[in-house]
C-alpha cells in the first residue's frame, strides 16, 4: 500500500509515548509498504526529521513558529484563539500553510490510504478528499482535559482546562464522524467512542514494546529504590509525580526510611524541581539517552497517574524488562493486564504505599510478577505483531472503500 501518514508535533526524537508508538509502527510498516510522512511541528535547531528519509519513501515537514509552552507568548497566542471553536491544541498546529502544503501533496501524489495520527492533526486534513482516511487515536483527548479540570485547584488552569475539554469533545466527535475508520489503542477507548459512532467503524490496535531493546539484565537492584519514567513536560506525568511525592512517598518512608525515588524524563518544570529539592532522596534526571539503566537498578516502577488516556507505554517497557509495576487504575487504563498477576493496582495513597512497601520487602514476589509480565508482552505485544495488525486493518478499509489510489481533482 501507498500510505500517507499525517502527524502534528513531529516524530523524532521518539521521546514521548505517542511518538514512540507511531515511530515503531511506522518503522515496521515501512518494511513492506510505501510511506510518505507529512508532519508539522515547532521549529527547533536540533531538527532531525531529515534522517527519516532513510526509513520512509518521502518525508515532508512544515516547521512552525510556535510559542514556548507555558510562556507569556503562548498565553497571548491562546488569547487570540479563545473565541474560536477549535481546541487550542488543534488550532496552534493546524494553520493555513499546513493545510495548503498537505493539499498540494495530495494533488501531486496518489495514495491508497491516509492516516491522521492523533486528533490533534485532524484540523489539517481535507476530509472531503476521496482517499480512505483513518483516524489513529492514541487517547480520548477530551477525557484527559476533563481530568485536568477535575483535579486542578488553580482557578485559571481550571477554566482553561474546562474550555479545552469542551472544545476537544466537540472536535473529537466531529472527526470521528468524518473518518472512514477509527483506530483506538484500547478496548476502553473503543467502547467510549462507540457511544458516538458505529462500533463497526472502530478497531483496536494494542500498545506494543520493543522487546529486544527492553530486556531483563543481571544488574542488581538497589534496595528500597523506586523509578518513574516519562516526559516531564507532559502535564499528567508532572501531576502524577507531584501527587506521589506529596501524598504517597511520606507514607512509604514511615515504613522504609531509606526509600529513594528517581524520576527519569525530559524537561521537568521549575515547580517540580523545587518540590523535589525539598523532598529527601528524590532525584530528577532530566533527559537521558537510555532509560534502561534506571529501570534495571530500581526495585519497583511506580505509575501514580491521576490524569491520562489511551495506554501507557512506560508500563509495557518496564514489564518487558521484568520489572514489577505499581500503578493507579488510570495509569494502567486500557492495558490487557491483570492486577496481582502482571502488576499491582492501587488508587488511594495509603493503598498505593502499602502495595509498594509489600513488594519492596518481598523480592521473590517481585521476580515472579516481573517474569510473568515480560512473558505477556513478548508473546503478544511486540511492535512487529502490532504493526501487522495495523496493516491488516488499513488493507481492509482500503478494500472496503474501493477508493484506493485516488487524488484530488484539479
Amino acid at each position: 500500500m501507498k500510505i500517507l501518514w499525517v502527524k502534528a508535533g513531529g516524530l523524532v526524537p521518539p521521546d514521548t509515548g505517542g511518538k514512540l508508538r507511531s515511530y515503531h509502527i511506522l518503522r515496521e510498516l515501512a518494511r513492506e509498504h510505501s510511506i510518505t510522512f507529512f508532519s508539522f511541528y515547532g521549529k527547533h535547531p536540533q531538527d532531525s526529521h531529515s534522517q527519516l528519509e532513510k526509513v520512509f519513501d518521502r518525508v515532508v515537514t512544515v516547521p512552525l513558529d510556535l510559542p514556548e509552552p507555558k510562556s507569556f507568548r503562548e498565553l497571548g497566542d491562546y488569547s487570540l484563539r479563545l473565541f474560536t471553536r477549535q481546541p487550542y491544541n488543534v488550532a496552534k498546529y493546524c494553520r493555513p500553510n499546513v493545510r495548503r502544503a498537505l493539499r498540494q501533496l495530495l494533488e501531486q501524489r496518489v495514495f491508497d490510504a491516509m492516516v491522521c495520527d492523533f486528533v490533534i492533526a485532524a484540523g489539517s486534513i481535507p476530509w472531503e478528499f476521496p482517499t480512505p482516511k483513518i483516524l489513529f487515536t492514541h487517547n480520548v483527548e477530551s477525557v484527559i482535559w476533563q481530568r485536568h479540570y477535575q483535579v486542578s485547584h488553580n482557578p485559571l488552569w481550571k477554566a482553561l482546562s474546562w474550555r479545552e475539554w469542551r472544545t476537544m469533545q466537540a472536535a473529537e466527535r466531529k472527526y470521528l464522524r468524518e473518518a472512514d475508520h477509527v483506530l483506538t489503542v484500547s478496548e476502553d477507548d473503543r467502547r467510549f467512542f462507540g457511544k458516538f459512532v458505529d462500533p463497526a467503524k472502530l478497531s483496536v490496535i494494542p500498545t506494543g514494546a520493543d522487546t529486544e531493546f527492553f530486556t531483563p539484565t543481571a544488574e542488581p537492584e538497589r534496595a528500597d529504590s523506586l523509578v518513574f519514567t516519562g516526559s516531564m513536560d507532559w502535564l499528567p506525568n508532572e501531576d502524577g509525580v507531584i501527587y506521589f511525592m506529596k501524598d504517597i512517598l511520606p507514607l512509604i518512608r514511615q515504613e522504609l526510611p531509606g526509600i529513594s525515588l528517581t524520576v527519569v524524563g525530559r524537561n521537568p518544570s521549575q515547580r517540580l524541581k523545587d518540590i523535589a529539592a525539598g523532598t529527601a532522596s528524590v532525584h530528577l534526571t532530566g533527559w537521558v539517552e537510555d532509560i534502561r539503566p534506571f529501570l534495571s537498578q530500581a526495585a519497583v516502577c511506580v505509575v501514580p497517574l491521576r490524569i491520562g488516556g489511551g495506554t501507557r507505554l512506560k508500563i509495557f517497557e518496564a514489564m518487558s524488562m521484568a520489572k514489577t509495576v505499581v500503578s493507579t487504575t488510570i495509569g494502567a487504563e486500557g492495558l490487557p493486564v491483570r492486577a496481582g498477576e502482571h502488576l499491582l493496582i492501587a488508587d488511594e495513597p495509603a493503598e498505593f504505599a502499602q502495595s509498594t512497601v509489600a513488594l519492596l520487602r518481598d523480592p521473590t514476589r517481585r521476580r515472579t510478577i516481573g517474569l510473568t509480565a515480560r512473558d505477556l508482552v513478548v508473546q503478544n505485544y511486540s511492535w512487529t505483531r502490532v504493526a501487522k495488525q495495523f496493516a491488516e486493518v488499513l488493507g481492509n478499509v482500503v478494500a472496503k472503500s474501493g477508493r484506493a489510489g485516488t487524488k484530488a481533482a484539479t
